[in-house]
């Protein structure tokens, strides 16, 4: 596994669960994923190297703009297993990743992860596609981790990732956005009463936007990148998701802190304009 991050974590132990030896390697990773690992009873070994080596599967789960590096070194160590990277990225980025292992014996699968940690069975999957797709999703059968193969080319299932996540976590920061320009012209508590009337859903979801984005939003400004790629190579505007990014990197400096209050929030994106 690399790495056990909160997501990761809990993608290794479905692994476990499904009867899979898990190893992660402890070279340069912090003493919270070292937490983390050994609550969900991987087992150490010091580098990549020595994972590359005693691995027939790796799983790269990390976040979108460090999946190239993390699959050059991995090239590097000359592993010859199956390597599925499982990362928020384009179909193109995806796409770009598999050359790195070619035309060596790497067999690479294209994932993505649509949900939270998969710690309960019902509300995470891994879409998965390319060749090798179906052997790496019935190493999670049974598991809280739901795996469905959704093509036979590589870019399928990181596309099927992008767009859903476009939707989501796009219209989030479109929703942190529009509540800061309200606020700062004055009117959030009359857009909210008119949300009460006619977008009843929204006031709901206004007030539980600061715990929901605040402490994972240093994760989703890559993301959201990767999201304007994929809509610019389908022949689409991107700057949707360009702004969004925009959104998520004003408020990446909440990584780690306790959950602001919404206030604190909208203060934060609004910085540029103080």
């Amino acid at each position: 596994m690399l790495h056990p991050g909160e997501m990761g974590a809990s993608v290794a132990a479905a692994a476990a669960a499904g009867g899979a030896r898990v190893r992660w390697c402890t070279a340069g990773r912090s003493a919270e994923t070292r937490r983390r690992a050994e609550a969900a009873g991987l087992e150490a070994v010091p580098d990549l190297a020595a994972l590359c080596a005693h691995s027939d599967l790796l799983l790269s789960v990390c976040p979108p703009d460090r999946a190239a590096r993390l699959a050059a070194d991995v090239a590097r160590c000359g592993f010859a297993g199956t390597f599925a990277d499982l990362n928020a990225v384009s179909p193109r980025t995806t796409r770009s990743l598999a050359d790195v292992f070619a035309p060596g014996p790497v067999r690479f699968v294209d994932g993505g992860l649509i949900g939270p940690p998969a710690w309960r069975p019902g509300t995470t999957r891994l879409y998965l596609s390319g060749a090798r797709a179906a052997a790496v999703a019935a190493c999670f059968a049974g598991t809280p981790l739901e795996a469905c193969v959704v093509g036979g080319s590589i870019g399928a299932a990181s596309a099927l990732k992008m767009v859903f996540a476009a939707w989501t976590k796009g219209t989030t920061a479109l929703l942190a956005a529009t509540l800061a320009a309200a606020e700062a012209n004055g009117v959030q508590a009359d857009l909210l009463a008119e949300w009460e009337k006619t977008q009843p859903s929204l006031p709901g979801r206004a007030r539980g936007l600061a715990p929901a984005v605040a402490a994972k939003a240093w994760r989703f400004e890559g993301e959201m990148r990767e999201i304007a790629g994929t809509f610019e190579q389908a022949g689409l505007p991107g700057g949707f998701h360009v702004a969004a990014a925009e959104v998520y990197s004003r408020l990446a400096g909440f990584k780690g802190a306790d959950p602001p209050e919404l206030a604190a929030l909208l203060a934060r994106l609004r910085k540029s304009a103080d």
